[in-house]
């Protein structure tokens, strides 16, 4: 099975930020611009945490507090779970059913070098079945 770092190079390595002091309001509309379900949270080159929709309708809109005045840092998670670029596409899977998370960013040295989503491992995973299957079925028939 494929590693981390083989999506990444189909997908690219685009990472999309937000400081920790950053009103909730600003990374809603940095996610709904991107079309991406969370944000990193860094301060400066160092991951901090990460902030997604579902932290948003959580801690922000079924408690009734304000977008605007709610700082990124006060409902995003930390420290966020990473993976390596060497880690297999299964292990990401399981990581991120087992914890009911969507995004893992992948680190290497201490540097963000990209992010990958639970619909990323998904496709592999299928696009791996499917080939498998592919493979089976000319053996059968040849």
């Amino acid at each position: 099975m494929r590693q981390v770092k083989h999506l990444l190079e189909g997908k690219g390595t685009d990472i999309f930020s937000i400081a920790p002091d950053a009103p909730v309001l600003e990374a809603i509309k940095h996610m709904a611009e991107r079309r991406v379900g969370a944000l990193l949270v860094m301060r400066g080159e160092r991951l901090v945490g990460i902030v997604s929709e579902r932290d948003y309708a959580r801690k922000v809109i079924l408690q009734g507090r304000s977008s605007a005045q709610t700082a990124v840092s006060e409902i995003m998670s930390s420290p966020p779970l990473t993976v390596g670029p060497d880690t297999d596409v299964f292990d990401c899977m399981r990581l991120c059913t087992d914890s009911r998370i969507r995004h893992l960013p992948v680190v290497t040295d201490d540097r963000v070098v990209g992010v990958i989503s639970i619909g990323d491992l998904v496709k592999e995973v299928i696009d791996a079945q499917a080939e498998q299957i592919e493979q089976l079925q000319r053996y059968i028939t040849s």
